[in-house]
């Protein structure tokens, strides 16, 4: 009985040895890495404005009020900004 527990417990430490460790390049893409808790971020790129193409529309500039719709921030549409740490922070 404790030969069978000990092999167990021997083929199963062999399988977790021998699973690979996850790198920062495997699965978070092209312009994106990996924090210290394995959580995939954007890498930052130039400060300023940038426009964003939407079909069948005008470029969507980041930091604009649209009417109708809020602050555009490159991810989500806002209706509130302020200054916050020499930028805007939008709620």
């Amino acid at each position: 009985m404790m030969q069978k527990l000990l092999l167990a417990a021997l083929a199963a430490g062999t399988v977790m040895a021998a699973a690979p460790a996850a790198q920062a390049r495997d699965g978070c893409g092209p312009g994106m890495h990996r924090d210290g808790y394995g959580r995939c971020f954007p890498n930052r790129g130039p400060r300023g404005p940038v426009a964003y193409v939407v079909p069948g529309g005008p470029p969507l500039v980041i930091g604009n009020y649209y009417h109708g719709r809020g602050y555009w921030d490159g991810r989500a549409w806002y209706h509130h900004r302020e200054r916050w740490n020499g930028g805007w922070r939008y709620r």
